[in-house]
Parts: C-alpha cells; structure tokens; sequence
C-alpha cells in the first residue's frame, strides 16, 4: 500500500472514529482448510488472493513463530530485555482487505498477546509517517496488540529506502538495550538487514499485499 492510499485509508479511520462508528477488532482466522506449507504460494501478476486463503497462509506462516518464542523464552537470561518487532500494515492489521476498518489479523494478535505474557517488549517499526501515530496507536490497541513502542517514519525518513530505514530503527532498538529476538513482516524490506535473531516472513504473493 503506496503512503498515499495509507494516508487515504487513515483520513477515513479518524473520521470514523470520530463519528464514534464500531467496526470488528479483529479479522478472524479462517475456517479450517487443508494444511499449507509455511511458505506461501506465489500468486501471478495482476491476480487476487481471497481473504479465506490469505488468513489461511498467514496462520501457517506465523506458527513457527509462536514456538520459537516459548523456547526462547524457557529460560530467561539475567539482565536480557527480549523484544519482537513487528511491521504493521498486512502484518498485524489487514489493510489490504479492509482498508478503512483495518482491524487486527488474529493469529498475530494471539502471537503478540503470547509474547508479551512471557516477557517480550511489543515494538512496532511501520513506513507510517509518525504524523499519523495517534490513529495507528489507536488501531493497534483496539486490536487488542500491546504498544510498548511505534516507530514511525519522521519527515527526514520519508526519502530513504524502507529496508534502509526499517534496519536503523532495530539499531536503536538494539542501543535501548533489547535483543531482538524476532522480527516479523510479510515484505523482504521489513526483515532484511540484520539485527534480529529470527525474522519470520508473512504472504505478500509477490507484492500484491504491500
């Protein structure tokens, strides 16, 4: 989703929550289907994916995440501040299929809520633009994630590449004192770059879910 229809899309959610309007939290996981691998098919150019099919690969994609974080976790190290950072859009709300309610994808909030409960920091590192946080924030929190931290792009970020920007926000996380203990995002621009100790890849099918 280009910053443009971002900005769009969060014009229309302060509106809607101004005029005091309720909308679903959450986007429910999809009804059970055949098992899928963790990676996601690729989808061809210019093709769709249904919302039941997207929820479906995002369950399988994320699983391995939870287990990761209840081993590492097992056993606390003195002195050691855990965190998970998280991209936002079609991560942990579904932007692409509602783009004006944008509520939380269900088997990321269960990650985050489990997460939390065991001791990790909630740190989000978006494109936003940071004008936008208190909208953002909001969402996040009606989807029922813990914000402990939002990074969002201030005006002298907005010309770096994403990867550039998204790498130097996890440094200072990183200088906070916190070891990333995981990194999840469904674009390559969210994980590459180092400075995480497992990052964990959602479906874009070849960025169509940007």
């Amino acid at each position: 989703m280009s910053i443009k229809a971002k900005l769009v899309a969060t014009v229309t959610l302060t509106a809607a929550i101004t005029a005091g309007l309720a909308a679903p939290a959450v986007a429910a996981p999809a009804a059970p289907a055949p098992a899928v691998s963790a990676a996601a098919p690729a989808v061809a150019a210019g093709s769709s994916v249904s919302e039941q099919q997207w929820l479906a690969d995002v369950t399988a994609a994320i699983a391995p995440a939870r287990a990761y974080i209840e081993q590492r976790t097992a056993t606390p190290k003195a002195g050691e501040k855990p965190a998970i950072v998280f991209d936002i859009d079609n991560t942990t709300l579904a932007t692409h299929f509602h783009p004006f309610t944008m509520p939380g994808i269900a088997p990321v909030v269960e990650l985050a809520q489990y997460a939390h409960a065991r001791g990790v920091t909630i740190i989000f590192v978006t494109a936003r633009p940071g004008f936008i946080e208190s909208v953002t924030r909001y969402s996040l929190q009606k989807a029922g994630y813990t914000v402990d931290e939002l990074r969002g792009r201030d005006l002298g970020d907005l010309t770096k590449p994403v990867q550039q920007y998204k790498t130097e926000e996890r440094i200072k996380v990183e200088n906070e004192g916190y070891t990333i203990v995981a990194s999840v995002g469904n674009n390559w621009t969210d994980l590459n770059g180092g400075h995480a100790e497992k990052t964990f890849k959602l479906p874009d099918y070849d960025g169509l879910l940007s």
